[in-house]
Order: structure tokens, then sequence, then C-alpha cells
């Protein structure tokens, strides 16, 4: 008898706090008490909107809110739950926007909008959307009470102006919004200048005579407008565009010069954090923006950097000061960044250089000429002259007057009335800081470990241990929209993605240290209370070779040394492990101290020791030092080398590893190792080298980051040659359309679309915007594919282009006979194209970038199959490289591609991934090279019957050389001799008489000539390119065996791989992880290729999309790529980034897909559908511009009947608090819902006994902790059974982000909080996976009222929330059509009276099987079909059923129920995925470092 199950998703007690109560996150009910929800039910809810009864506006109540809510009026900043509520309830939407006057806003009412869009840049969710969608007019009027709002509000309270400043760095990072733009740009134009001191505008102008001539036109046009206004007209310097700026950076530097180095308030700290993070936004926007072009040079009149460096909390020592230290470092990198302001050139090193030297001479003459005192400084060498401590030695010795003069008016560094001008060291500061040597990008990223230490690690500012709620400013760059140039592009990805591997990193160094529980003997030695399987102490560790440097650099070569290690004490399974470690691998190598008894005693009671990671971490274990190094080699107790990967160990010499004792040989990072040593010698520090005592490894699959930043470290360090057709579009500026291929050249005008089109109507079909001209060149004149299309001139410029109808002229034409037998026949398309997926086809097809976006079910794999199909025939000399960002992803699409017509030795698939092929032969490389020389024998096995049967020595087929000499000696002039003798004609029968291979295709299943037409057999023997025939089956084979050659004549495996990549493969595939991880390979051997097609590419890392393009050497310093195609759906998930601040802060996780749509460039969205019934489609079709239906999802028998035992195909099912609890979070982000588990599994259970199959259904939910606890139940109530068993699939939305279901099974967790779910994308991944039914678990109170969700959440709710079922009813036997209410449905109240409806099915099941003599005792063999003469009672669904609780603590216990929080602490599988309160997502085998 099944029941409900008794799992318990933590110990019986009193339920635990969730995580949402203890982090302060707001709860549903909560919310529907506060006077803030009273306020909206009676003002503005959707519902009082709706019904029409709300009252009318009053600014009174927005004054109210915003002096009781938003802290106006008071120097305390608002409490974060009551801002976040307020934007929950629509506040923004619903009241403040639609209300707002065009004239005479209160400040009030603008700084309450301004809070909200804030909030909605906080919680991630689209901030600008009310603005455009209603009274877009208005938008203008409400900047400009935006900008006047300073100055007609005096002075603002310090939370104020955070909240006014986060508005505008907000706003520049929004330029893809045109309204914004529109407004913002203005503020950062040449106005600005007005606020420069004359003298750096005498500067600046004269180094820019164009700008010269725009600056006196617009004086002369400001005059004119003076002289007609009158009084009434405002000059130019008082508008915001000339004084908007210069009064915040003036306001700022107010600020600044009050702070001291301790004791400064919190608030002022963050506001002037945010002021430099917003400076830094402004200096890094792109080249094609005035933003750095007008905004620098008042920057560097108004000497910002330097007063930042000047003030205490930069130059301090305290700690409060440190996260402004570095943001200023960040804000000082964007400053001086080698970039040409007006033309944004990027400026390489001579260029850098000879520029540095030329002002250094410049002003060695002004020192020669003007200052006496400097006379032996002017004529010293530039490289004395660059340094800070002899310039700065120099101009201390000048008296103030004197440096004054030379530092405002000679150099007009600075303006002299600035405030600080009176401060000689600002002076010096100034001069040194403009003249000093400046460290070239490439040292400074040459001279940049790659390997996370102890201090990088550990520091908040850079990687946050908490969960970052996006209050506060980071020490991060930022990938938003645009980048000053290549290297800017990759110095940001380099930073990000290492700083993201440094938090897994510490994640993983966390783990181990608590695992191992360090502590310090009586004799100060360490010892080790517990194990980790990942961690192991050293018995030894020595610096063996440290090599001389390279020319040209500082840093040794090389760092080698010897790592011991005892696996003795291990398990077999742990110890193998152990043993497997590869070459390239990475290690740490830590140093633990921990304190002594007494110390940590005295840190328990003050609480310093609380965490597990950042500094309590460090002081609890006592971790001093961290360092990485990488496995060169290991070796047993003999010497004997274990794991050899280059084959110096022949596989018959590979015995057992001797001993337990292993001896590692490692790489250490040499730019580290040169800091560690300059740190001994300069101040005498400790030799960390000498100090490590802990080996700790990590998994495969998560370890790969250091080849990716190496492949970084090599761009940076080469001339990227970016297509030039490409160029702009990366960086974020230019034209979007430049890349489209109407706009390129050498586009294809004629294409032969092969198979494309099934007929001529559907030809017809797929260009419904233009005239087709159909002809046929066939000899029965039929219009049938394969269709040659020939299309007018592409580029819209052509005169008279857009002012006709376009007509194509398609050709019906005969294609080539493969041969006489039925395996030479190519495979045929069957897939009926879309004219938008035509239209994507015929774009992939031609130059230049394709972006394809494909929402759920409309064939995007087809489409990027056709495409490659077409561009094999049409540019069959061209090669092209395939890149997902999933193993998965690439073997569907790969697998695909063999099934067409594209010749099997031509692709290649690699990665680890390929063994997961469902495919006969085998792609990875070596299986493709034997497969090439199996090819071969056979082939020469081929020439040996063709030799014996025209009487030639067989030893023709000995090699492939002497197979080519018998195809043009004996093959190819017989075949000449045939066609001079027919030529001159005969009778019936001629030509089989003739024909001189008719014996070797004796074997052909159908007679090659019928002996009834000369012609016709004639035509038929002919083997030209263009015609039919038996010669082409002879050409192609020797054609083979030439393309074997290679593999006969090179003499190793390597070297035939190597030719296989380089050379003959057409074709190859692999993920992005691989190619990042083997790009200096692929450099090494020359790898090339001209076309990259990328699916899923909305799911992969910007870098990890950049780095594909660059896998080959350039030619000539162009790049060879004519072709970029991008596949993807920015409206679904994108990729994985653990590090909620990387993600939140620093867009880490957006993809360049998303960035160019973002941009504006054109693309190619699929419209038509064919997963999902209509009515399932409606639920995420709203989130795309025109998704429709493709008719089968009608027609189709499986689409058109119910879903057997459902009232509905899709469900919204309520599911209140299941013995008195909601969600629950035994561990913190590790949420559960044992209500929603167990109703879930009993309709998985109602499901299978219907004779639903379990292959069909999927069983998804929004959190690990969640998959966690239905994994259990299943086990306990399902596994077992013979009539349930497991259904296909337990996983996360997130994980089945790709995959479909026939039927999807939803449990939505969240009780207190819409949770990450607010995420659009991930609502949009979760209702499109299922082409049958859906049944959502949820909270409908809660989701109901959330603004991001509705459309959604609108039709699941205007169904009932009561699940309605027909028990009667079988799958496979329901003959109801969708869409008609079964008779009298069962309608099941809550989770008990499901149990009780399956229980009494069950007991119908197990009856049936008894009778039918299936076992006995409660055994029922696997046989037993489910679902059989089930039935149930009327009105069993609707009594009420309990679990036993003996406890009576409303929590049913199992003693033996695995519990998921020890399971997480085991396996660290339990991270969670984001959420607005920065849930971890830490999916198994993903992230950006998965393993390929």
């Amino acid at each position: 008898m099944a029941k409900t199950s008794n799992t318990k998703p933590k110990r019986a007690g009193p339920a635990p706090k969730s995580k949402a109560a203890q982090s302060g996150a707001l709860t549903i009910a909560e919310i529907s008490k506060d006077k803030l929800t009273q306020l909206a039910n009676k003002h503005w809810s959707s519902a009082v909107l709706a019904g029409g009864e709300a009252p009318a506006f009053s600014e009174e109540l927005v004054q109210q809110i915003y002096r009781d809510e938003l802290g106006g009026g008071s120097d305390s900043p608002p409490s974060l739950r009551r801002v976040t509520m307020l934007e929950l309830s629509q506040y923004l939407e619903n009241y403040l926007w639609p209300n707002f006057p065009e004239e005479g806003a209160t400040s009030a009412h603008v700084l309450s909008i301004l809070a909200m869009v804030n909030e909605k840049f906080r919680e991630g969710v689209p901030a600008w959307t009310c603005f455009r969608q209603s009274r877009p007019e208005v938008f203008p009027a409400f900047f400009r009470a935006f900008l006047a709002l300073k100055a007609t509000d005096g002075e603002l309270h310090m939370h104020e102006r955070i909240t006014y400043l986060l508005f505008a760095i907000n706003a520049f990072q929004s330029l893809e919004e045109e309204a914004v733009r529109k407004e913002v740009l203005r503020l950062v134009s040449l106005p600005l200048w007005h606020a420069l001191s004359p003298g750096r505008l005498q500067l600046e102008l004269h180094d820019h005579p164009a700008l010269l001539k725009h600056w006196r036109h617009a004086a002369r046009r400001e005059a004119r407008a003076a002289a007609a206004a009158g009084d009434a007209h405002m000059p130019v310097q008082r508008r915001p565009e000339a004084s908007f700026l210069p009064a915040l950076v003036d306001e700022f530097l107010s600020v600044l010069g009050g702070v001291q180095e301790e004791g400064t308030d919190r608030r002022t700290t963050l506001y002037l954090e945010r002021f430099v993070e917003f400076l830094t936004d402004l200096l890094s926007q792109a080249r094609s923006l005035p933003t750095r072009r007008f905004v620098h040079a008042l920057l560097d009149d108004r000497a910002v950097l330097v007063k930042c460096t000047l003030s205490p909390l930069c130059s301090g020592r305290g700690q409060q000061g440190v996260l402004f230290a570095q943001l200023v470092d960040l804000f000082r990198f964007y400053s001086g960044f080698p970039i040409a302001d007006h033309t944004g050139e990027a400026l390489g090193e001579e260029e850098v250089v000879a520029a540095h030297y030329e002002r250094i001479q410049a002003l060695q003459r002004l020192f020669f000429r003007h200052v006496p005192e400097l006379r032996d400084l002017a004529l010293a060498s530039c490289a004395q002259v660059q340094r800070r401590d002899v310039l700065s030695k120099a101009l201390h010795g000048l008296e103030p007057a004197t440096l004054r003069r030379l530092v405002c008016r000679q150099l007009r560094l600075v303006g002299e009335d600035d405030p600080w001008a009176e401060d000689p060291e600002f002076l010096v500061e100034v001069a040194v800081t403009a003249y000093e040597r400046r460290r070239l990008q490439a040292e400074t990223v040459n001279a940049m470990p790659l390997y996370p230490t102890e201090r990088v690690l550990f520091d908040e500012h850079q990687v946050p241990t908490l969960h970052y709620t996006g209050e506060t400013v980071l020490a991060l760059p930022k990938l938003n929209l645009q980048f000053l140039t290549i290297q800017d592009y990759l110095m940001r990805n380099f930073n990000l993605f290492r700083l993201e591997a440094t938090y897994e990193i510490r994640e993983d160094i966390a783990d181990v240290l608590q695992r191992v529980q360090p502590y310090l003997r009586e004799n100060d030695e360490v010892g080790f209370n517990g194990w980790a399987r990942m961690a192991k102490n050293l018995e030894g560790f020595t610096i063996t070779e440290v090599q001389p440097p390279k020319v040209g650099e500082m840093r040794p070569a090389a760092v080698s040394a010897e790592v011991v290690v005892d696996l003795s004490s291990l398990r077999e399974d742990v110890r193998r492990e152990w043993e497997e470690v590869k070459q390239h691998d990475v290690m740490f190598l830590l140093t633990l101290r921990p304190p002594d008894a007494y110390a940590q005693s005295a840190a328990a009671e003050s609480g310093a020791g609380d965490g597990g990671t950042g500094a309590s971490l460090m002081r609890k274990y006592g971790l001093d030092y961290v360092r990485g190094c990488e496995v060169i080699e290991m070796r047993d107790e003999d010497g004997q080398l274990l794991n050899d990967f280059t084959g110096r160990v022949r596989p018959d010499q590979v015995t057992r590893p001797k001993g337990s004792i292993r001896t590692m040989t490692v790489a250490m990072d040499a730019a580290q190792y040169q800091m560690d040593m300059d740190a001994v010698e300069a101040s005498g520090a400790e030799d960390v080298y000498g100090t490590f005592n802990l080996l700790l490894r990590r998994k495969p699959k998560e370890n790969n980051f250091k080849a990716v930043l190496e492949s970084i470290r090599d761009l940076m360090n080469a001339d990227c040659a970016v297509p030039a057709w490409l160029h702009d579009i990366l960086l974020g500026y230019g034209d979007p359309d430049a890349a489209l291929y109407k706009n390129m050249e050498d586009t294809l005008q004629t294409i032969d679309f092969k198979d494309t089109f099934l007929d001529a109507d559907h030809l017809r079909e797929a260009f419904p915007e233009c005239d087709v001209s159909l002809t046929s060149s066939r000899a029965d004149g039929q219009l049938v594919r394969p269709f040659r299309v020939t299309f007018p001139s592409f580029r819209e410029d052509d005169a008279g282009a857009k002012a006709r109808r376009p007509t194509l002229h398609a050709e019906a034409y005969t294609a080539v006979d493969p041969g006489p037998y039925p395996e030479d026949e190519p495979p045929q398309n069957g897939v009926r194209f879309t004219p938008v997926q035509t239209s994507a086809v015929l774009s992939g097809v031609q130059p230049g970038l394709t972006m394809v976006v494909g929402p759920p079910g409309t064939g995007k794999t087809d489409t990027a199959v056709q495409i490659m199909h077409i561009l094999y025939h049409n540019c069959p000399g061209q090669r092209t490289l395939i890149i997902t960002h999933s193993n998965q992803a690439l073997n569907d699409l790969f697998t695909k591609i063999v099934e067409r017509d594209v010749p099997a030795r031509y692709l290649l698939r690699l990665g680890m991934g390929e063994a997961d092929l469902e495919t006969e032969e085998v792609f990875s490389r070596v299986g493709r090279v034997n497969a090439m020389l199996a090819r071969r024998l056979q082939l020469l096995a081929e020439v040996e019957r063709l030799a014996r049967l025209l009487r030639v020595s067989e030893s023709v087929a000995y090699t492939c050389e002497t197979a080519a000499h018998f195809w043009l000696l004996h093959v190819l002039s017989r075949w000449e001799r045939f066609l001079a003798a027919a030529r001159k004609g005969g009778e019936a029968g001629a030509v089989a008489a003739l024909f001189p291979f008719a014996e070797y295709f004796a074997d052909a299943p159908q007679p090659l000539f019928r002996g009834a037409d000369f012609d016709e057999d004639l035509e038929k023997a002919k083997a030209s390119l263009m015609e039919r025939g038996c010669f082409r089956h002879l050409q192609r084979m020797f054609q083979e065996l030439e393309e074997t050659r290679p593999f006969e004549l090179l003499r190793t495996q390597a070297d035939r791989i190597n030719y296989l990549l380089t050379k003959q493969a057409k074709i190859v595939a692999m993920t992005c992880t691989h190619a990042a991880l083997k790009r200096r390979e692929f450099l090494e051997l020359g790898f090339k290729y001209d076309n990259l097609l990328m699916e899923e590419s909305a799911q992969i890392l910007e870098i990890e999309t950049f780095i594909p393009m660059l896998l080959q050497k350039q030619e000539d310093g162009v790049s060879r790529l004519k072709r970029v195609i991008m596949i993807g759906d920015h409206h679904q998930l994108p990729p994985v980034v653990k590090n909620m601040a990387m993600q939140k802060y620093s867009n880490l996780d957006q993809p360049l897909f998303t960035r160019f749509i973002r941009l504006g460039t054109p693309y190619i969205e699929l419209n038509a559908q064919g997963r999902a019934r209509p009515s399932l489609a409606r639920l995420y079709n709203w989130r795309y511009r025109d998704l429709g239906d493709l008719p089968h999802v009608a027609a189709l028998p499986a689409f058109a009947a119910a879903n057997a035992g459902f009232a509905h195909d899709y469900q919204l099912v309520d599911v209140q608090d299941y013995n008195g609890r909601g969600e629950t979070s035994p561990m913190p982000y590790f949420y559960q819902n044992l209500g929603e588990a167990e109703y879930l599994v009993s309709v998985y259970q109602y499901m299978r006994l219907l004779g639903y199959p379990a292959s069909s259904v999927a069983v998804l939910t929004t959190y690990n902790g969640q998959t966690a606890l239905l994994r259990d139940v299943f086990q306990r109530r399902c596994a077992a059974h013979p009539a349930f068993g497991m259904p296909s699939k337990i996983a996360t939305v997130d994980k089945f982000q790709g995959q479909q279901a026939d039927y999807v099974l939803l449990s939505l967790v969240r009780t207190a909080h819409f949770g990450h779910l607010r995420d659009v994308r991930r609502l949009v991944v979760a209702m499109s996976r299922s082409r049958l039914g859906l049944y959502v678990f949820g909270r409908a109170a809660l989701f109901s009222e959330c603004y991001e969700l509705a459309p959604t959440f609108r039709q699941l709710t205007a169904r009932p929330t009561a699940l309605a079922l027909a028990p009667h009813e079988r799958h496979g036997a329901c003959a109801r059509p969708v869409g008609e209410a079964p008779p009298s449905p069962v309608v099941v109240p809550d989770v008990q009276a499901m149990a009780v409806l399956v229980a009494q099915m069950v007991a119908h099941w197990e009856a049936a099987a008894m009778a039918a003599g299936y076992g006995g005792g409660g055994q029922y063999p696997a046989s037993a079909p489910p679902g059989d003469d089930v039935g149930v009672e009327e009105g069993a669904a609707a009594e009420g059923a309990t679990g036993e609780d003996p406890d009576d603590d409303g929590v049913v216990e199992d003693e033996d129920a695995a519990d998921p929080a020890e399971e997480k602490a085991d396996n660290k599988a339990g991270a969670e995925e984001p959420d607005e309160a920065g849930e971890q997502r830490a999916e198994e085998g993903a992230g950006p470092m998965a393993e390929d």
C-alpha cells in the first residue's frame, strides 16, 4: 500500500527559520500584514486599478511614503526591506510613473522614482520597461526634473546623494535604451569644456583644431541666441550639459576634502566609493561615445585622481579605506589607458613609449629655458627624469611660488583657482603623476600570477564571501555594452574570470579545512583530526630548479619543485584517484599554522572564529599561505613514471606502482616566485616555500581555469586579428548593421540550396517578400529539387532596390548521379523549413555575422545543420568550426550532420564527449585516423579487384601511390578511349559492348544499360561532375584514396592526427571549454578555419565565445574568418556564474550573444515552434516577438488528444502548508518544500497507474535542495514498486535547459518569497520543457503577485488551482479531445487527499496483480502492467488523510531517511541556484570551467 512518505527534510524538532527570515528577506505573511501592502491595495494594486476603485492620485501620499519609508528629510537611510516592499508592490509602475507631472514635480516624487529604479537594478529585473511602455513622451521631462533636483531642493542628505548618484550610474550603464541614451549623452558633450580652466581649455582646443572650429561656431550661435532672448537667456555655462558633471565633481571633492582616515561615516565612505565607480564607468566607455572624449579632460583639469590618491581615506592604512583605495587604482588604470581619447584608436606599446618620451623632452626643454633651478634635470637622460623619486625630489626643492607657476601656468596641469593649488605636496604629486613612467599593460599582465594567493582569496572587496545584495561597491571591472579596445576587453575578462575561479578555489579550500581539522600539537607540529579525499599532508617539498630569466624579462623562465606525499593511509579508491593525477593538473600548496587550544577557545568566546570562509577561516585554521602549482609528472618509490602521456613509457612497460610514497614534479608560478623572493630580499619576509604542509587537489572538471587564463594572456600578448567587419561591433560601437551580409563584400549571388526545399511550392513559400521565377534545366522539365537560386543585389544602397519587389531566379537542375549502388545515394532533408528558418539559412551561408534567436522548439539545430550542409556544398574548399557550450548539444548537432550528405572523412569531433555520440562510426581524432586507414585497405582491395578484372597486375593496389598511377594509366585512359568510340554513334546495345568497366559493375542492383537507346545508355555511363554514370563512383573511389595517401606516408599516430585536424577535416566540432584549453596547441599546429558556428551562444561566457574566434594565426595581419553564425536564445538562462558579485555587479554572466542584441545588432528570430501544444506555448510565447505554432502541434493525434486522467493539459496546483510548514531551509539557500514533494510524487504515481511511461515524465524544481528531497521521496515511494519506478529525470530547471519531456511536473518550492524565479529567463525555461502536459506545484497567492511573471501566472490562475482529475481514463486509450473537460472530474483539495486517491488505486492494482498470479508476500514482478484494472472509489479524493507523527511536532519522521544536509556536506552538491538574496548556483558539471 502506497502512502505518504515519511521523509523528513531535517531532523525532528521545531521548524527551522527559513533563510528568508534569517537574512531579513520578506515573507508573504509579512507583506500581507504590512501597512504598505494595505496602502497598495487601496491606491495602486493591479486589482484596485482594474476594478476602477482606486482613489485619485495624491501627491501628499507620495510625500508621506517618501518621508516615512524612504528616509526623506532624515539623515538615516531607508530600510532595504521597506524599499523592496515598495518595489514589489508595483509602486513605480502603477502609481509614481502614471501620475508623474510634466511640470512641477516634487523632489519627493522624483527621488521616489530614483529609488525604485535603483531597486530594480539591484534586484536584477528590467528597470526601464514601464518608462518605455507607458508615457514615453514624459521621460525627457522626468530627466529634466532629475537634473534640476539639487538646484531646486538645496542640500540633499547623504543617503539621498547616494540614491541620486546610483541612478546616474545605472543610467550611463543603460545606453541601449534609446530614451536614456538621448538624455545622458548630452551631459558629457562638448559644452562640458566650459568648466575647464582657461589654460587647459586653450591646450585642448589647440591640440584638436576640428573641435576648435565647433567651439567657435557654438560660441557665435550662443551669442546670437543671447542677443535675441535678452535677460531671459540662460548662458550655456548654467545649462545641465555644461554644469551637471562639474557640479557633481565639485561636490565629491568637497566631501573628499572633509574626510579623515578613521571615524568617517559609513554612508560618506559609500558615497565616495560610488562616485569613483561613476567616474571609472565614464572613462571606460567606448570611443564612439563622447563620455571619455570630454570627461577625461575635465577630470584631469580638476586633478581628481591625484586628490583621491592624497586623501587620508586612500593614503592611510585603515581598513575603512581599503576598498576606496582599490577603486582609485581601477580609476587610475582607466585614466591612463593607452587610447587616443578623440579618435578612439588603440595605442601600441611603441606609440605609448614614443608619446611619453616626447612629453619628457618637452618638460626638459621647459626646465632648461624657464626653471634655472632644474637645469641639471633638463640635461639628464629621459630615463632619469621619468623616475618618480628623482622628479619628486627635484620639484620639492623649488620655492612654492615657482612650483605653483610651473604647474599651473607653464604646464597648465591644474587651474590657478583650484583650492588645492596652495598645497606644494599636491602640486608635486600632480606633476609627478603626469610625467612618471607608467607600466605598460603587457608588463602588468605578464607579471600577474595566474594562481590566487591568500591575499586575493580572502579579499572581501574583490571576492565577496557572503551573498552580494548589490548595496555596496566592489573593486571589480564591469562587462557592460562597450569596451575601449581589444586589450581592455581581454583585461576585464581576464580579471573577472580569474576572480570567479578564485571564488571556487576558496570554497574548495574552506571545505577541505573543515574536514581535515588542523590543530597544533604539543611539539608545535601541525596535526589533523580529520581527513579529506581532496587533500594530503606533505612529507616533503623542495624547489629543485630555477631557470634563469629570458632576455628582457625579470622573472625566472621556469621554477620546478618536488612534492612528496604518503598515500598509505588512504582507502584504495581514494588512493587510486591520487595516482591518476595527470600532467597539467593544478594543485595548491597550503601552509597551516593553527592556533593553540587557548587561542582557539578565546576566539570562540569572542566570536572571531565564526563562519567558514573569509578572514575568520584564516584565523580559525591558521591558513598563512596558498600557492598554486601544475603537475609535470608523478613517480612511485622505484622512480617509475605514472600516468605518462608523452610516450616515454610503452604500454607493455607499465606495472603496478610500488610502495605508497609518491613524488610529484610540479611547476610553480614563476611570476609569483619572483614576487615572493623580492619580498624576502626587500623586507626580510618569510620564505613561503619552506613552510608548506598540506597539498590540495581539485576535481578535473572544475580545474581548467589556468589553461583558460593562459589563453587570454596569450591573446593580450599578441596582436589579435579580429576580422575587420566584426571588430567595431565586438567592442560595442559603430554601425550594428555593418556585419550584416547585405553590407558585406563577396556575397554569394547564386546558392545551391540542395535539398532544402521539398518542392516548388515550398520554395515559393520560403520567400514571401519576393517574386520567384522558376525554371528547369532537367531533361524531363520537372520543377523538383534540388534547386539553385540566384538572388538580386543584396546591397540596400543600390538604386531602385527598395522601390520594387525583388525577383528570385530559381532553377531546378538534375543532381549528379552518385553511383549505381544504393549506398551511394545521399540522404534527403525532410524538414519543411519556414520562411524565417530559410532566411536564417540564407544569412548563415553568406559572409558576415548571423544572429539567430531560437525560442524553445523552433528547430535551432535543424537550421544549424542545414546551414552547415549548404556551406559544405557551396564552399567545398572552406573549413568550419562548430562550438557549443555542452557536450550534449554538440553531440545532437554533430549526429544530425553525420546523417546528411557530408562524407564522414571530413568530420571530426574533439573533446571527451565524443564517446557519447550515438553513431556507428567513431569521430574522435584517433577514431578518424583508424577509420581512414581502414578505409584505405577497403579501397585498395577494390582497386585490386578492378585491376584483376582489367587484366592488370594486382601490384597496383599495393599503395595509394601505385593506385594513383593505375588510375591515370589504366582507368582514365580506358574511359577516354570509350568516350571517343562512343561519340561515333552506334546501335542499341553498343554502349554496353564498348563500356570497359561492365564486369566491375556487374554486382550493381540494377542493370547499367537497358540496351534500348544508345543516347540514354551513353548518358548513364558518362561521369563528369555535371553528368550521370558509373564513372562518378570510380572517380570518388580514387579521390578518397588520394586523400588517404598522407595517412599512409605519415609514420606516427601523432603526425596522422595532426594532419587530420589541420588539413583533412572540413567540419571540426568542440565545446567552448575545449577550444579555450587547447588554443596553444591549435596555433602550434597551424589549425585554420573559415567559418564559425556557435550553438547555445546565449549560454557561453563572453570570453569563451571570443576565444574560438582566434584559434588560428593571422595571415598577413588579417583574420581568415569569413562567417560567424551565432544561434541561441537570450530569453533563456545565461551561463552559470557561481559568485553572485561577479554576476550582479560585473555582469560576468552576460554572453556575447546577449550583448550583441542589446547593442541593436540585427538578428533573425525563429517564429514557429513545434514542440508543445499551442496552449502550453502560450505560457511563454509572450516573451518573444511573434512566436506561433507549426501546423503539426494541432494536427497530430498526440497533440489533439487530452492528457488521460487530467482535466487540463496544464494546471497550477496550489499547495498550502503541509503539517504546518511551507518552505524550509535546513542549510543556507538549501530550500525544500516537503508538501510539494509529497504532492508531486503522488501525482507521478497516479500517472504511472494510468499507464504513463516513466520515460515520458520529467520532474523539475527550481532549487537543488528540493531536488535532493524529491530524489529521496521517489526512492522511498517509487523505486522498488513495480507499478512506479523512477521518472526519466529529476533535475533543476537550470540543469534541464536544452532538454524536453512529454510531461513535466514542476515544483516551485518557495512560499515566503519569489526567489530567483523572478528572473523571467528561468520562468521561460521552466514553462517550455514540456510537450503535452505541465503541472506546476506552488503557492498560487505568492507567484500571482509578481509583476515580472504576471503574463504567465495570469494564464495559470485563470484555471482552477485545485488539481482536477479523471481517474477512470487510461493513457493511450483516451478519446477526449484536448480542451474538453471530462465528465464529473474529481477535484483534489490537498496533498493528503491525493495520497488517499493514490493509495486506493494502488490497492486495486495490487489486488489485480495478485489475482493474476504475480508472486506473493507483497512482491510483484516488474512485468506487472502498470495501470491494469485500477479502480477508485467515488469521493475518495475528498477524504482527508494524514501521515503518522508520533512526536506531534508537525514532522513525519523516518530515522532511516537520508539527510540532504549531510549529503550536501559530503559531496558539495547542494549549492543553490542564485536568487535575489545571493543563492548560489553550483550545478553539477556546469559553470564556466566545467570539464569538456
